[in-house]
Formats: C-alpha cells, structure tokens, sequence
C-alpha cells in the first residue's frame, strides 16, 4: 500500500468537499493533526475511519486504499491487491506482537532467577528465605502465565484472520 499516494487522494478528496483539516477531523472524530498525518502518509485511517471517509467523500473504500477513482475494470484488480496488502499487513502485525511477547516472557524469566540469586540469604531463617524465593517465583510465574496467555490469544486471532 503507498500511504502517500493514499495520503494525496485523502487531501484531494478533502479539498473537493471545501473541509478544513479541522472540520474533517471534527466530522470523522479524529484531530486535525490525525488528518495531517493521514494525508502526509505517516498513518493509514484505522476501518472505521475508511467506512466514514467513503461515505463523505462518495468513493469506496477500495478507491480510498488504492489511492486513486478506479474505473470498473480497475475497480475488481485493485480490491483483490488491496486485500492481499491489508492480509500482510495484518500478519505482519501479529508477528511482531508475537516477537515482544516472547520476548517480555524471556526477560520476566531471567529477571525473576536473577533476583532468586542476588537475594541475601538469611542465616538461620529458612521459612523467610523459602517466602522470599517463592514470592519471586510466583511473581515471576504470574507475569508469564499473562504473557502466554496473550501470545495464545494473539496467535488465536491471527489465526481466525486467516480463514
């Protein structure tokens, strides 16, 4: 997807209906600043944005993502294209939600041992010693029960997607 190219077409399309930044923004329920960076090609609209867009603007949402009017012929291409992108796109997404899960897990693992290890041994007080390396333990094991419990849920939704 060539979020500049959308981002001109969003502008144009702007400009056609004689709308400030602000009034757009105010219309969709976004801030100005949000349309700005829409039409600069920083950020795509999020779905619910594209629907309102689509509407004001009298363009579906494919000529939206494809970033030009498209004639019947084109129209059938592009969604198929546009679809495919938003499909990677997607993925991609999951991927990388995946990589920091895994990776919050591995450091909350490493973390919880490297506390077990540094903590002062108290001498003669085995039952507060035994409290202390089960608290961190539990803390630690919580933390990753979460932690899997998101990537789980993650790799669910990315797998519905998918279908």
């Amino acid at each position: 997807m060539d979020t500049v190219k959308i981002g001109k077409f969003l502008k144009e399309l702007r400009k056609e209906q004689n709308l400030t930044q602000e009034q757009l923004g105010e219309k969709v329920g976004v801030t100005n600043k949000t349309v700005s960076r829409w039409e600069t090609g920083t950020y795509m609209p999020p779905i619910e944005c594209l629907a309102i867009l689509s509407e004001l603007y009298g363009v579906s949402i494919n000529e939206i993502v494809a970033g030009q009017r498209l004639s019947q012929a084109e129209f059938a291409e592009a969604a198929e294209e546009n679809l495919s992108e938003a499909l990677q796109m997607s993925e991609q997404g999951y991927r990388q939600t995946e990589k920091k899960l895994s990776l919050l897990l591995l450091i909350s693992t490493v973390i919880a041992i490297v506390i077990i290890l540094l903590m002062p041994k108290y001498e003669g007080r085995f039952l507060l010693n035994l409290l202390l390396i089960v608290l961190v333990a539990g803390l630690g094991f919580i933390s990753n029960t979460v932690t899997l419990a998101a990537l789980l849920m993650n790799k669910e939704r990315s797998g519905k997607d998918q279908k």
